[in-house]
């Protein structure tokens, strides 16, 4: 499967606004661009595989060069992500 670059950029481009709404809404201000297309993408697996286990529909997906993206789990998935994260990495005192 192939995808062009515009393609790509797009798919960037939204895995980072998704990463960087899952990130505010699980309270986490750390990281920059990277961070935030990381956690979308990241997001974009766990959020399908979380509503596959409940049993839940997906109620926004976008296509972008023939690749299917799910926006809403995404960002539900990369809070999910970001929660955990801060839950494993609290320091102790």
């Amino acid at each position: 499967m192939t995808m062009s670059l515009t393609g790509l950029l797009l798919l960037l481009v939204i895995a980072a606004i998704c990463g960087a709404i899952g990130k505010a809404i699980a309270g986490s201000v750390r990281g920059g661009l990277i961070v935030s297309i990381a956690l979308g993408f990241v997001g974009a697996l766990l959020g399908p595989w979380v509503a596959r286990l409940l049993k839940l529909p997906e109620p926004f997906m976008v296509t972008i060069d023939r690749h299917p993206f799910p926006i809403l789990w995404s960002i539900i998935g990369a809070a999910l992500f970001v929660a955990i994260v801060h839950l494993f990495s609290r320091r102790r005192r």
